[in-house]
């Protein structure tokens, strides 16, 4: 597993546009330099598994990002439609709790889960606002531990919290991270954004990049600049 995700583009591009000749283009725009990408519910909802099809034609991993947050057997049934549909990897809810998490793992054939620990558009405050009583990166941490000790491949969090869930979790375990801007001034709607190279020198494995690459000028040009950072 480490092997291979050392020799695998770690920018994932998150296809967050509003039809399905925008997103193929934009794929025909990349190439072969992108070879994973993020479909969430719009595009999912829209145009369904045809669409997913499309991609995998083209050769593309696909993150299947639908954050499923629902009772252990539906969320299974979910998973396991996905394993058929051939997908790489999806996001779960780590929330959903341990019976949750367990049952999806259970699945088999089934894409790589990785769970959702706090989504990057809230802050501290947010999270207070919920009634969670730990801090911010303490909830990330102990769900983290337990999404791992309940099946799970990896997590997603911010930058921020990645550090200290490696240090903690070690591997083989995967570190997704989105948020990624290149420059600080372009958080947009992340409350918690870091640059590539950041993400990687606080052991993240992979990148979600959408709006950055999307609405560039030139989107092949920022994605080989979002490549260069992490190299750095």
């Amino acid at each position: 597993m480490l092997k291979a995700l050392s020799k695998m583009n770690p920018l994932i591009v998150a296809l967050d546009v509003h039809d399905a000749r925008a997103a193929l283009s934009l794929v025909r725009l990349l190439g072969d330099d992108c070879g994973i990408y993020k479909v969430g519910p719009s595009l999912y909802l829209k145009y369904g598994p045809a669409f997913i099809k499309e991609l995998q034609k083209r050769g593309k991993k696909i993150l299947l990002d639908l954050k499923l947050h629902d009772i252990p057997s539906s969320v299974a049934r979910a998973v396991k439609e996905a394993g058929k549909l051939g997908v790489w990897a999806m996001t779960i809810h780590a929330s959903g709790g341990k019976a949750m998490i367990k049952a999806a793992a259970k699945v088999k054939p089934r894409p790589e889960l990785w769970a959702v620990t706090i989504l990057t558009s809230l802050s501290e405050k947010h999270l207070q606002e919920l009634g969670c009583s730990r801090k911010l990166p303490a909830q990330v941490l102990a769900l983290a531990r337990i999404a791992k000790s309940c099946g799970a491949e990896g997590v997603v969090c911010s930058v921020n919290e990645a550090r200290q869930i490696r240090k903690g979790l070690g591997r083989p375990f995967t570190i997704v991270t989105p948020g990624i801007r290149l420059s600080s001034l372009e958080n947009q709607d992340h409350e918690r954004a870091a640059s590539p190279s950041a993400a990687r020198s606080s052991g993240a494995d992979f990148m979600v990049v959408g709006r950055p690459i999307l609405e560039a000028k030139d989107p092949a040009r920022t994605a080989r600049r979002l490549f260069e950072d992490w190299q750095r």
